[in-house]
């Protein structure tokens, strides 16, 4: 199964309509959408084109596909708008042996970790930084940022296929980061 990892939307329309037409050229079996959907939230500068309601006319129709984690700007009101949960604090996704825990990052991170056993994932959003990191036998990765990506890093997404991760530029669909599981 192919997933596309994506983080941090924030309400643009205009990096959103990249992120649906990164959706199309990968076509995924799933998107998982990590936080952070409609709302820029009062620590971020607005995002470019940010027009909520777009996002939402973008991604209701792809609700079949979605499965989303909720966010810190998420909340029950966005729930009333789309389409597809997006309440959820986590998921769980299996590869093999491995599960990978999807979480957005605000509650549960490398700092605070979820019920994890060693050699599982914690993937998650939140800091708009993608990461890779192992540590004490556990894999923390961040799928950085859509839409407001911090540190000088790019406007980015993930593919995840056959225990495969990759990052990918979501303005020029370079690969910049791989972990193999």
């Amino acid at each position: 199964m192919k997933f596309l990892i994506a983080s941090d939307i924030h309400g643009s329309a205009y990096y959103c309509d990249l992120l649906i037409k990164a959706i199309a050229e990968e076509k995924p079996d799933k998107v998982l959408l990590l936080g952070d959907i409609l709302y820029h939230g009062p620590r971020n500068d607005l995002p470019r084109d940010y027009a909520p309601k777009k996002v939402i006319e973008m991604l209701n129709p792809l609700k079949d596909k979605l499965i989303c984690v909720r966010g810190n700007c998420d909340t029950e009101v966005d729930q009333m708008v789309l389409d597809f949960p997006v309440l959820a604090d986590y998921g769980v996704i299996s590869v093999g042996n491995i599960l990978i825990y999807a979480t957005h990052g605000h509650k549960y991170n490398k700092e605070n970790l979820p019920p994890l056993a060693k050699g599982d994932i914690l993937l998650n959003g939140h800091t708009h930084i993608p990461e890779c990191i192992e540590k004490d036998g556990y894999v923390f990765m961040n799928a950085g940022s859509v839409s407001i990506p911090k540190e000088n890093s790019p406007h980015s997404y993930m593919i995840l296929k056959d225990g495969d991760f990759v990052w990918k530029n979501l303005e020029t669909k370079e690969i910049y980061k791989e972990y193999e599981v």
